[in-house]
Formats: C-alpha cells, sequence, structure tokens
C-alpha cells in the first residue's frame, strides 16, 4: 500500500520555521494502530490524517503517542495542501472533528482557521507545575492546559522547564506567556506527557490564550508570536464562543509511505 504524504511548516513564511506537521490524505479509514505507527515514525508533534466526508472532510491528530481533541498547526498544514496541492476549489473547507467542525479560508497570504474559543479560569497553581517550571507565576488558569502567566517576554525565553515533573500534570500541558516586547502576547507550550517535550507553535494552545488576552487587554483582534526555537506569528481574532487563528504554511517535503 502506497500513501502520499506532505510534510509542512505551519505559522511560517519560509521553512524550518513554524511547527512542522505530517499530512496524510486518505481514501478510507486504517487501523487505529497503523495510524499511530506512522505518527511514531514521522515523530512530529503532529501527524494529520484525512478522508473525503460529503462536503467536506473527516480530519483527526496524533502525536507520537496519542491521538488528540485538537491541533492548530495541523489543520492549517492539511488546508494548506488541499489549497495548494490537491486542487481544492471552494472557498471554504470544512473539517468534521473531534473538537466539532472547522472551518478554513484563504485571507490573501494566509489562512484563517474558525475554532472554538477555550476560555480559562484561575485555578490554584499544583505543586508539581511550579516545581516543574521552577518559578512562581503572577497568575494561574486553566481548560485543557494550564495557563500560566509571568510578567515579561525575557522571563518566557528563559525557562528551562523539568520535563519530568510537566509530565506529572493533570492536564494535557503548559502554556506560560507573558505581554511581548513587539507582539501583544508572547507564549510558549510544553507538553511531554503527550511525547512533545516543547511544542514549536501550538495553534490550539491560542484558543485558551487568546481568550484570556482579549478580556485583559480589552481587545478583540491580537498579535502573538510563540517564541520557541524556530518561533511562529500567530494571529488571532475572538468573537464570542470562536477564536480565528492565522498564519502562513510552507511545503518542506512530498514523500511517500510503502506500507
Amino acid at each position: 500500500m502506497a500513501l502520499l504524504q506532505y510534510q509542512i511548516d505551519a505559522f511560517a513564511t519560509r521553512p524550518f520555521e513554524g511547527n512542522s506537521a505530517a499530512v496524510v490524505p486518505l481514501e478510507r479509514w486504517l487501523d487505529e494502530g497503523l495510524l499511530q505507527a506512522i505518527a511514531m515514525e514521522n515523530n512530529l508533534s503532529e501527524t494529520a490524517f484525512f478522508v473525503p466526508d460529503g462536503n467536506g472532510f473527516q480530519l483527526r491528530w496524533l502525536t507520537p503517542t496519542k491521538e488528540v481533541d485538537l491541533c492548530g498547526h495541523a489543520t492549517l498544514a492539511t488546508a494548506h495542501a488541499l489549497f495548494e496541492h490537491m486542487g481544492y476549489a471552494k472557498p471554504v473547507i470544512r473539517f468534521s472533528t473531534r473538537s466539532g467542525d472547522l472551518f478554513v479560508e484563504r485571507r490573501g497570504d494566509r489562512l484563517a482557521m474558525d475554532f472554538p474559543a477555550q476560555p480559562t479560569q484561575p485555578v490554584d497553581a499544583p505543586e508539581v507545575l511550579i516545581n516543574g517550571l521552577g518559578l512562581v507565576p503572577q497568575a494561574v488558569e486553566a481548560n485543557v492546559d494550564y495557563l500560566v502567566v509571568v510578567e515579561t517576554e525575557a522571563q518566557v525565553r528563559a525557562l528551562g522547564p523539568n520535563m519530568t515533573e510537566l509530565s506529572k500534570l493533570d492536564r494535557r500541558g503548559v502554556m506560560v506567556t507573558a505581554p511581548g516586547d513587539h507582539k501583544d502576547f508572547v507564549s510558549r507550550f510544553f507538553a511531554p506527557k503527550y511525547g512533545i517535550p516543547e511544542d514549536p507553535v501550538t495553534g490550539s494552545a491560542h484558543c485558551q490564550l487568546a481568550p484570556y488576552w482579549q478580556r485583559r487587554l480589552n481587545k478583540n483582534t491580537l498579535s502573538a508570536r510563540q517564541i520557541s526555537k524556530r518561533g511562529g506569528d500567530v494571529d488571532c481574532e475572538v468573537s464570542g464562543d470562536r477564536v480565528t487563528l492565522l498564519g502562513q504554511a510552507v511545503t518542506v517535503m512530498t514523500a511517500e509511505w510503502s506500507l
């Protein structure tokens, strides 16, 4: 069996920045174990698999160790593959996912993804979180992940987390965020429990970050940058219970699985 695969750098304007995702188009769903084996072999933050579904596509995302409910950069990569390589001609792509219907449309040289907002609420910081990050935060909130607020961008850049401690968290991962020197906010994201020590650029985390900063800054349109080693820009628009995430993508490889 031969399977086409694209490797695409999402939230990037050139190769080797943003977050790299593998995208595998399928005619039908394959065995769960095979999907996970492909994702493990790729060893990227996420591998996206999709199949045709009426007027759209069913879309799933797998890390090297497990399936996730929502992934932004691999959705951006999948839409890029459909628009740029697979001749998708409609203005909007509908993806049916574990997080409901997601929509992606072209906006000039960027793609705009319509995602569910995931507002966070203040929580007490668990000891393992403080030990794992090695700092005392200004505030801690949570939804799918922990959202940790610190004072400056320099503090976010300087983080050297203990991944063994963070892998014990009772949520998917933790984002650490602060006001940006040149953006409305910056962040980094760690999810060692999911096989991702540090994710280069995390679209789904911005479904939590954008509502937090919208509330704090009283702005519905926000500029953001995830300041990992690769780095990437994510512009955000908050509207009620939805968040639009905007970014670009670049194809860096086309390959074929022989299975």
